[in-house]
């Protein structure tokens, strides 16, 4: 009986480039439970793929994240200012309602 091995080694940039191309998902649960009662569960998911294959498959958080995307750091910005002035808008209303509602 002969052991016959493969011709070909594959490098880690190789393993890396194959897995970066079609991605690999790693998905657990920890369930902490005493006496049939659940304290505690942490799920776990992890994806490494490419960028590229993550928006392929619609994953992109990234770009949404004010703290990782400058454009989603001036558009949030802008939503707190929009806020920020509705906010002071309804209180200058508030305060005139106030206002006349003690002269009545």
């Amino acid at each position: 009986m002969s052991v016959q091995r493969a011709s070909q080694s594959s490098s880690l940039a190789d393993i890396l480039e194959k897995i970066l191309d079609k991605g690999v998902v790693v998905a657990g649960d920890i369930k902490i439970s005493l006496a049939d009662v659940e304290l505690l569960t942490i799920k776990i998911r992890l994806v490494v793929c490419s960028v590229e294959k993550a928006m392929e498959i619609g994953i992109d958080w990234w770009q949404s994240d004010p703290n990782l995307s400058s454009q989603a750091k001036k558009e949030d910005d802008l939503a707190n200012k929009k806020l920020g002035e509705r906010i002071e808008e309804l209180e200058t209303k508030l305060s005139r309602f106030k206002s006349l509602s003690q002269e009545v």
